[in-house]
Parts: structure tokens; sequence; C-alpha cells
């Protein structure tokens, strides 16, 4: 339970909030602990949930897919992170993408039920922990209207370099590494894995970036 609580600590669901005031949290959403092999669906596009999940080990992809097996991969969930937060809070709405374990991982499901009425224990952690579920919210909202930003780049190049340009502005260096495989990277661009290998050499041999599997590096001209 260490281990995990370490992690907790880190997710900015807990922000704010001492181990015995997680653990009592924990308790008062009736936390369970469920362990996920690498492929293997966490979950399912069509189904209803009414809990929310915080990763405290490994990696999850959100994706989606339409009726023709066609990929489109939302985002990686990174250990620390929260998911799933706005189909449990919608009361009947059904997921409209699949949850896959990219590596091993383990995942805390909180009800969100309890998170949303009043504690009958009168617990007082709860003001904080809506507070910042909802600060979460706003974020990925910013971050899928980010995406949709790179998406309206009519190339595969100008995709590309929107989305390394918004990774320099984040990490504040010109040096960084992104979350994403090659093929998580056309996924996540919605371009052809060949495309955008070409356009990624391109730009190496024309000066404007370095790079080695998720290292990359951009260059002044």
């Amino acid at each position: 339970m260490e281990n995990i609580l370490a992690v907790l600590r880190t997710s900015s669901l807990f922000e704010g909030l001492a181990d015995d005031e997680i653990e009592s949290i924990l308790k008062c959403l009736k936390a369970k602990i469920k362990d996920y092999d690498k492929g293997n669906q966490v979950l399912t596009s069509g189904n209803k949930i009414e809990e929310m999940g915080v990763l405290v080990k490994g990696s999850l992809l959100i994706v989606q897919e339409d009726f023709w097996g066609n990929r489109n991969l939302i985002t990686v969930v990174e250990t620390g992170g929260l998911f799933a937060e706005s189909f449990g809070c919608s009361e009947g709405a059904a997921l409209n993408v699949d949850v896959l374990a990219a590596e091993d991982s383990k995942v805390v499901w909180l009800d969100v039920y309890h998170l949303l009425t009043v504690c009958s224990s009168g617990c007082q952690y709860h003001n904080r922990i809506i507070h910042n579920l909802l600060s979460g919210i706003a974020m990925k909202n910013l971050q899928l209207t980010e995406k949709l930003m790179h998406l309206s780049q009519r190339t595969t190049r100008e995709k590309l370099m929107s989305y390394l340009s918004a990774e320099y502005r984040k990490k504040g260096s010109s040096e960084f590494d992104i979350p994403f495989s090659r093929q998580e990277l056309a996924d996540y661009l919605s371009v052809e894995r060949s495309a955008l290998s070409t356009e990624l050499g391109k730009l190496r041999d024309n000066g404007i970036l370095s790079f080695k599997k998720n290292h990359f590096i951009l260059h002044t001209h």
C-alpha cells in the first residue's frame, strides 16, 4: 500500500492531501485495486461505468476506432494519471473509447457516486477532491483543444511541427522526450506511419531537428 500511496501523492486528484487524508478518501470512495497485463483491455467502448481510475503503475492507451477498424490514439495515460472521470460523472453515458494497457499496469478504481454525494461520515476532504477533479477535467479539455489545433494543420509535416512546437513550449526546452512510440505518434496525429517517418527524415536532413526513438532536439536555423 505504501508504494500506491507514493504514486497517489503525485496525482493531481489528491493534490494538497496528506497520506492519512488520502487513505480516508480511498475508504470513502470504496477504492478497488486491479492489475492488467500488457495488451489487455481496461475499459471497452459501448460500456457504461460508475467509476474513475487512477493509474498507479504502467501506462495506458486511450484509443477510438471507427466502424472499419481505423484507429485514433486520443492520449496516453501515465503513472499518476486520472482517466474515465468524465464518463463516470456522466450518468448513463456509454464509453466511446477503449482503454488498453500499454504495459503491465495497476489501477485504483474510485466510486464516482460516493464522490459526488455528501459523505455519510462527514468526510472533510470531499471539497478538495472535487476541486481537484474539476481542475483535471478542465486541463484535459485544454489538451483536446491542443490536439485539434495539430489535426487542423493541412499536411503531415505541419501537424508534426505543430505537435513538436507545443512540446517545446510545455517542457521549456528544445530537447525533450515525447510519450509516444512512432506508431502511437502517427495515430495521435491521424497520419500514416510511413508518411510520418518520411517527414521526420526530411526535417532531420534539413537540420530542423534531430531525434533518437522518442528523444527529440529542435534546432534553430
